[in-house]
């Protein structure tokens, strides 16, 4: 059980000299804040209207980069699918899957979705959003992204994509998300993953369970995402039925 700080329950004042009781005070309304939040978020609508596919990946690829193309692309099939798609709302391949949507539906308003966080060297929203959210820190905006959506998508990327991948991987590992797909696209990630089966299923060494090294859905390419998401989505069709 995590101990809290004491601190006074009368009304009386407290004075700013008296540093530790000070903190107490600040630690306990952080705490308290928390739990807010922590409550808020447990609420969820009886019905979500609209499926929504996250797309983590790279923002240094150009767009004349073929992956640029293939992001693309798969983002297209999505929307036409009837799925929305959300991404980090930066440059390169967060771009080209907002892009692909706004070439399946150029008329829609909330089908392609930026969530971003305040950065002193990232671009502002690409120009393909069409329903933008701003955060402050990366921990609040990984949550939004957990909150609106109902499968991952991860394309190549860097420390912060992997960061992104990893964080869904463990939410779904200790039951925080269920029967969501978490599709890693390409090679990088067929390689992680065998590095994880070497070195976390070592008889010597426990430090996972097969079935936790399994979550992630590996794929080669676009029509490998779109199969698993088309799947998926039917299901969800059905239920909502």
């Amino acid at each position: 059980m995590v101990e809290r700080p004491q601190i006074h329950t009368s009304r009386s004042m407290i004075s700013l000299s008296d540093e530790q009781q000070v903190l107490d005070v600040v630690a306990n309304s952080i705490l308290g804040l928390w739990d807010v939040v922590n409550n808020l978020t447990c609420l969820r609508p009886t019905q979500r209207e609209r499926y929504r596919v996250t797309i983590f990946g790279s923002a240094r690829i150009p767009e004349t980069h073929w992956v640029y193309a293939a992001v693309r692309d798969v983002a297209e099939e999505l929307t036409r699918l009837g799925c929305d798609i959300v991404t980090g709302g930066g440059p390169g391949l967060m771009a080209a899957a907002n892009e692909g949507t706004k070439r399946a539906d150029p008329n829609a308003l909330k089908r392609s979705v930026g969530i971003r966080v305040q950065l002193p060297f990232e671009q502002d929203v690409n120009a393909f959003v069409t329903q933008a959210y701003e955060h402050r820190t990366f921990f609040t905006r990984l949550h939004q992204f957990v909150l609106m959506s109902d499968a991952f998508v991860v394309m190549p990327g860097g420390i912060g994509t992997v960061l992104e991948a990893m964080m869904i991987w463990q939410l779904l590992q200790v039951g925080h998300l269920n029967s969501t797909p978490l599709v890693l696209v390409g090679k990088m990630y067929a390689d992680l993953i065998a590095w994880c089966e070497c070195y976390m299923l070592r008889p010597e060494l426990h430090l996972a369970h097969p079935e936790d090294i399994a979550l992630p859905k590996c794929v080669a390419d676009g029509p490998g995402v779109l199969r698993i998401i088309r799947e998926h989505f039917g299901a969800w069709e059905q239920a909502r039925k």
